[in-house]
């Protein structure tokens, strides 16, 4: 059957779709060979095999999705290692990498609900593809699947061993775990029922407090994404261990539903965006680990990372919002330090060119073991440290329609705003969106959704109250249309 006519479309990082309506058997049939051919067609001629590996999360039917996959790429002539288990998405571009295969097709839907299942397409260097390749994978799905005349074959492997030995390397493990097992530092993660189950204490080594580990294909009844929403029993574990116990330090983290994104939660009950996590990375890599290069973020990044990134002689890559741009970065230099978003995607120049929230928390831990210091205090030193105090928010506007969002669009361009607040614009940058810089050195930046009548508004400013009233102000002017 054609799907010329059905709206298979890949987003900013994969395919996805509501589970028996748009992602079923038949047409992730259709697509995954599609996807191996024109893995095969980009790079195969640096991969060592005609190897495609093939992973998924805990959700609904993934293993039996993963499964048909294996079994249709196989028929069309590539070899497969196909997972025994859920990992994190991470550990498959890792396995794609470390092999030398053409990729990695990974069936997660990573911090959508329950209801999502989708399918993210792994390149042989170790990262997502960008929109050239999907476009190619799209441009396909007019043609019917053929069969090779020799299939290739299936293998099961195990993604854990040699991804956990990998971001083991990258820390002083010993270190992190003798704070641990002497009772200086404890550890909990709420993994969200995702694929980070187990993660943290198989790299550790030792058992730490994992809540929501279970298998629940409906997240509770949330999304498995790290948002303060969604995580009400972490915050109250925590402030039950910070009345009962004498442990000096301690930290949560929290890991989306396939493992590539991270917030934390510090040892006071405050909720840590990677706003906050991305500088306290920066000055522990520059300062303890001695590392240097590029620091790459995106335009909502926190202007601390600039001042951070200045005091350390450490080079600033700014990129419109979305990993893809970072890991394009990566690709391009090889001079990366640290590349982050402000939704909870970080990467590391010294690892592949994928956000990965396991090998962020080791690096937090790492930082909290050889500081001493609980995440907030570290931040408000390097606040202090750079004369730069500030806080953040952003909200989701929906609109009433697509027509809404045209207007809104058209009086951006046509008629610039040049106040905003009560407060004088005196920059605009629209790499992505529009990033209005007012006077007082506070920001406010205005995104569309590409797909959905969806306003996204940013804002950082030295206090949260002024943080929410200019959000207040944009939320009222959009409204006006």
């Amino acid at each position: 059957m054609s799907l010329a006519s059905l709206p298979i479309k890949f987003g900013t990082d994969g395919w996805r779709g509501l589970i028996a309506a748009d992602f079923t058997f038949d047409r992730l049939a259709v697509v995954a060979p599609l996807a191996a051919q024109v893995l095969a067609d980009v790079y195969g001629g640096t991969a060592a095999n005609r190897t495609i590996i093939v992973g998924y999360d805990r959700r609904f039917m993934a293993e039996e999705f993963a499964r048909k996959t294996a079994d249709v790429v196989c028929a069309a002539g590539f070899d497969v290692c196909l997972s025994q288990s859920y990992a994190p998405t991470p550990a498959f571009s890792w396995a794609a990498y470390e092999q030398r295969a053409l990729g990695a097709l990974v069936i997660t839907a990573s911090h959508n609900p329950g209801g999502y299942l989708g399918l993210k397409v792994k390149g042989a260097f170790g990262g997502s593809v960008g929109p050239e390749v999907t476009s190619q994978i799209e441009a396909l799905l007019s043609q019917e699947p053929t069969l090779a005349t020799t299939p290739g074959s299936i293998k099961q492997f195990d993604p854990w061993p040699s991804y956990c030995e990998a971001l083991q390397a990258k820390v002083d493990i010993a270190q992190i775990r003798d704070a641990v097992t002497g009772g200086k530092l404890t550890v909990f993660a709420d993994v969200m029922h995702g694929a980070a189950a187990g993660g943290l204490g198989q790299l550790l080594g030792v058992p730490i407090q994992e809540i929501n580990s279970d298998r629940d294909p409906l997240f509770g009844g949330g999304a498995p994404e790290p948002l303060p929403r969604y995580l009400s029993q972490l915050f109250r574990v925590m402030r039950t261990h910070r009345r009962t116990s004498d442990a000096k330090l301690s930290v949560g983290f929290v890991f989306d539903g396939d493992s590539d994104r991270i917030a934390a939660v510090d040892g006071q009950g405050n909720f840590l965006s990677s706003q906050i996590l991305i500088p306290i990375l920066i000055e522990h890599l520059a300062t303890r680990r001695k590392f240097s290069g590029e620091v790459v973020k995106t335009i909502s990044g926190s202007d601390l990372m600039l001042h951070l990134a200045t005091a350390y002689n450490l080079p600033v890559f700014e990129t419109p919002v979305g990993y893809k741009y970072i890991a394009d970065r990566m690709l391009e230099t090889k001079s990366v330090m640290l590349g982050g978003e402000e939704s909870g995607g970080i990467g590391y120049g010294n690892h592949i060119p994928e956000r990965d929230g396991l090998l962020s928390a080791l690096y937090v831990l790492e930082a909290i073991v050889q500081s001493a210091m609980d995440l907030s205090d570290s931040y408000r030193r390097l606040q202090d440290q750079t004369g730069f105090n500030s806080a953040y928010d952003r909200i989701d506007l929906h609109l009433s329609g697509m027509e809404v969002r045209s207007r809104l669009l058209e009086q951006l361009q046509n008629q610039p705003l040049t106040e905003i607040n009560g407060r004088g614009v005196i920059d605009c940058l629209t790499i992505d969106g529009y990033k209005f810089r007012l006077e007082d050195n506070s920001w406010l930046m205005i995104r569309f959704s590409g797909t959905e009548p969806v306003l996204r508004l940013y804002c950082e400013a030295p206090t949260l109250k002024q943080v929410h009233q200019t959000l207040n102000w944009a939320n009222e002017w959009a409204n006006r249309f």
